[in-house]
């Protein structure tokens, strides 16, 4: 096998090794047990990506539940829970069934009493998947907010302070209508720096976020659309429940993007390959970021020797063509095969761990030292296709495009750069 080809295969193994590692059979039962001596109703309420894979294993484990999960569209796996009802929403954009399961999801905690335990599983996406808007603002209002937040260049936690002081479940506000039942969160997190309450906009945790700091974040990018937002963020009535309200309630992080990190890595040093983690938790935009990996792509090469770098975060991209197609993995890609320019001895893969590289229907893509001279002889252009948006096509034209479909559990980005000697 030759060594790009080895590089290559090596590069795959390492993101379904990262994927394999954060997904809720693999998590789940860790953490999720079965309550001694406990008589009252088991109540499920999930959401997210991975939503419906971890009603799954909620049922395998709890045995009789009753309960609710909102997942994306066709983020479903092939065994179904029994007793746990699934409802397919809308990401990154929220759609009708967003709102109508959000409204269904407090109407259900609303129903748990004392001596219930309420069971609440958390994933990336979430925070679209549930959307029941403040009484200030309809629903295509807070689609029009989303939309703008995604197209800015705000980083999440930005996107989920303003989404939680809009909403009526997001910010804690599913654990305050559970109240008095006793409140469990198991969650995968998808955010750098595995704050519980930035996953998926924190439904059941207390919000040390404000008002202030939403309306802040609004005027720093610019927000000119309709007034009642701003009327919103104004209302006293739409501030957040304090951390102090959750005393007792058990929260956990089950999976993160650094064990998905930790498997992958194991596998590159089983190669012999001098390792170099960059962290979990990288943001920025992904084209700044993919300068910043060239650059040390050449301080390798000057060290000498075999080496891997590793790393996860979610990155951004700014859009300038609405109609454009590609993610930010892909984005990541085409500007590092430019940054590096047909490098030797240098292989690179980015994904997305749930599979869906922004709307698209990839994962992302993987280049080597041939990359930029096969878009040349395919007639196509990384800074064209940059400038706009147009990365899906730029990776197409050269079959290098992965795809995995829906994996049913979404820790972010995963990147790793392998560096051979020449």
């Amino acid at each position: 096998m030759s060594g790009l080809r080895r590089r290559e295969e090596l590069m795959r193994e390492m993101f379904r090794a990262a994927v394999a590692a954060v997904h809720p059979e693999t998590c789940l039962p860790r953490y999720l047990l079965v309550a001694d001596n406990f008589s009252g109703r088991t109540i499920v309420l999930a959401a997210g990506k991975a939503a419906a894979a971890m009603a799954v294993e909620a049922e395998k484990i709890l045995g009789s539940v009753e309960g609710l999960a909102v997942t994306r569209h066709h983020h479903l796996p092939q065994e179904m829970p029994k007793h746990i009802r699934v409802v397919e929403a809308g990401h990154p954009m929220p759609d009708d069934a967003s709102e109508k399961v959000a409204a269904e999801m407090l109407t259900l905690a609303e129903s748990a009493g004392e001596g219930d335990r309420v069971i609440v599983l958390m994933s990336g996406g979430a925070s679209a998947l549930l959307s029941a808007p403040v009484v200030e603002i309809d629903f295509e209002t807070k689609k029009a907010v989303n939309k703008f937040l995604l197209h800015s260049g705000a980083a999440i936690s930005e996107m989920n302070c303003v989404r939680k002081h809009l909403s009526r479940i997001k910010g804690g506000r599913l654990a305050k209508a559970a109240y008095p039942a006793s409140v469990e969160t198991y969650a995968i997190s998808d955010v750098p720096g595995d704050v519980l309450s930035h996953i998926g906009s924190g439904p059941t945790c207390g919000d040390t976020s404000t008002l202030k700091d939403a309306r802040n974040i609004l005027n720093k990018y610019g927000w000119k659309g309709d007034a009642g937002v701003l009327a919103a963020i104004e209302n006293e009535g739409n501030e957040t429940p304090a951390p102090d309200m959750f005393v007792g309630n058990k929260e956990l992080i089950i999976a993160k993007a650094a064990d998905a990190l930790t498997a992958a890595k194991q596998l590159a040093v089983k190669d012999g390959r001098q390792i170099l983690m960059l962290g979990d938790d990288l943001e920025g935009i992904a084209g700044d970021v993919a300068q910043e990996h060239a650059e040390l792509v050449r301080e390798c090469r000057d060290k000498g020797g075999r080496w891997a770098i590793i790393s996860g975060g979610e990155t951004t991209v700014e859009v300038r063509n609405p109609n454009g197609k590609g993610g930010r993995n892909l984005e990541y890609c085409a500007a590092l095969v430019e940054a590096l320019a047909g490098m030797k001895g240098v292989s690179a893969l980015a994904c997305d761990t749930d599979g869906i590289d922004g709307t698209e229907d990839v994962a992302g893509a993987v280049f080597d030292e041939n990359t930029l001279s096969a878009f040349e002889g395919a007639g196509v252009s990384v800074a064209e296709a940059r400038a706009t948006n147009c990365t899906y096509q730029l990776f197409e034209a050269i079959d290098a495009l992965i795809k995995t479909g829906p994996t049913l559990t979404n820790v972010n980005d995963f990147r790793v750069i392998l560096i051979d000697d020449v």
